[in-house]
This record gives C-alpha cells, structure tokens and sequence, in this order.
C-alpha cells in the first residue's frame, strides 16, 4: 500500500510537471505559429506605420526605458528596504505593519496603480503622460516584489555567517555588504528577474501613464508605447492578431534575454564569492 502510494504521488508529480510544460510549449508555440511570418529585420528596426503592419523599433526602446529606470528605481529602494526589515528593524508591531502592507501592495490590481499614477504622477506632479510618469508608476508595482524577494533571500544567509564575520572583528554594515548580500544575490536576483517580467507585462498602467504615441520618444518626459500597449491596441483597432503575435514574439525573445543575463551575472557573481 505504501509503495502504491509512492508511485501514486510520484505520477502526480511528473503529471503535473509535464501539464505546466505542455501548456507553455502550446501558448508560445501557438504564437510563434501566429506571428513568426511576420518577423523580419524591418517589422524589428523599422519606425511605425498604420499602413500595413509597420515596424515596432519605437516600442522597443520605450519598452527598455521602462525596465531601466523602473529597476534603477526600485532596485536599491527595495533591497535597502528589506536589509532594514531582516537585519535592523526590532521585531514588532511596526515591521509586521510594513511585512502585511508590502503584501497588500502585491494583490492590488495594476489598473489601481495606474490610475494612482495618472492622478499622482501625471497630473499632481504635472509629468504629463510620460514615460517616466510610466516608470515611476511601475517601481510602485515592483517594489513589493523585490522587498519580499530579497527578505527571503537574507533568510537563507546561514547565522554561523554572520557569527563568523562578527568573531573577525568586522562591524555590522562590513558583514553585510561583504558577507550577507554576496551570499544572498542569487535570491536578489531572482526577485529582480521577476521584476522585469512584471514591467515587461504591464498594460493597464503604463497605457494610464506613459500614453499611446507610437512615435520614438525624444526622452523620459515624451509619451510613448510600450509593446503591451501596442499589442492590446492593434488587437482592439484592428483586430489584427498575427499582428499581435508577432509583438508577442518580440517580447517572449526580450524577457528570454534578460532572464539569461541575469542568471549569467548571478553565476558569474557566485563563483567570484567564491
């Protein structure tokens, strides 16, 4: 019965391994099928169009701003954030206030956070709809998930760590900077990966924020389009979803990119620890 029970729970497993696969093999396979034709050096580099299917370049590059300064952003907030819960804070009532806001924060809606930015951040501070009014929308967004991520990386630093480093004689901010967060980066990193993920998806925000010019920004202040926004309004305009998939692609390639330069650093980061 024990065994039965084993092979049972092991099937369940592979089952359900194989399902997660399978479901992502069929959606990017499905929209490569859709888009691949239309993926050339042309619909990549070239400037937009409404005639045909124009080209995307534009959408790119707002796309990346909004990754670079929303993580230039959020970034350093977040881990300094989360070095003060683990580290400094005294465990109390205030630090599980900030641990259930930062949870809070995680759940809301992203169209919640762009009307905040569109009221806040465009019309308040009197950005206009901007692609900075868009990053600093989005750093909101991602902050809880750095902060959580990097809690939880700190956790898995091993107490004879610090012990050791304290025994040495170096004071508490040398142990953690040279000790605590080098061996701590991997999960920092990975919260840091699911960050991009999260701007390189949002839609509802930036389209509240950054607007829908499709036109290459001049700069931080310019309204643009990020490739969500173009996507969700070729589809809605035109109903083009070859279109569609092919901006699909582009994106699926950019967070391919980024996932593997980080995991590259982080490799590269471990073995100089060591």
């Amino acid at each position: 019965m024990r065994k039965f029970k084993d092979n049972f729970m092991l099937g369940l497993l592979w089952f359900s391994a194989f399902l997660t696969v399978a479901v992502l093999v069929v959606i990017v396979g499905y929209i490569f099928f859709k888009g691949f034709r239309l993926i050339n050096f042309d619909f990549i580099f070239g400037d937009y169009s409404p005639v045909g299917h124009g080209g995307i370049w534009p959408m790119i590059i707002t796309t990346i701003y909004t990754i670079v300064i929303s993580l230039i952003i959020a970034t350093p907030i977040g881990i300094l954030a989360a070095v003060y819960l683990q580290e400094y804070a005294k465990q109390g009532r205030l630090v599980r206030v900030i641990r259930f806001a930062t949870e809070s924060l995680t759940g809301i809606p992203s169209i919640i956070y762009g009307l905040f930015g569109a009221v806040f951040f465009v019309t308040t501070l009197k950005l206009g709809m901007s692609i900075i009014a868009a990053s600093l929308t989005l750093t909101i967004i991602v902050l809880p998930v750095i902060i959580r991520t990097t809690e939880e990386a700190l956790k898995t630093v091993p107490l004879s760590y610090r012990e050791g480093s304290l025994a040495l004689g170096t004071t508490k901010l040398q142990t953690l900077y040279k000790v605590i967060l080098p061996s701590a980066m991997p999960g920092i990193l990975s919260g840091i990966i699911l960050s991009m993920g999260r701007i390189v998806g949002e839609s509802a925000a930036i389209f509240l924020t950054a607007g829908t010019v499709a036109a290459m920004p001049e700069s931080i202040f310019s309204s643009a389009r990020t490739l969500t926004v173009h996507s969700y309004l070729v589809t809605q305009e035109s109903g083009d979803i070859e279109l569609a998939a092919a901006v699909g692609i582009v994106l699926i390639v950019i967070i391919l990119v980024l996932n593997l330069s980080a995991t590259f650093i982080s490799k590269k980061l471990n073995k100089a620890d060591y």
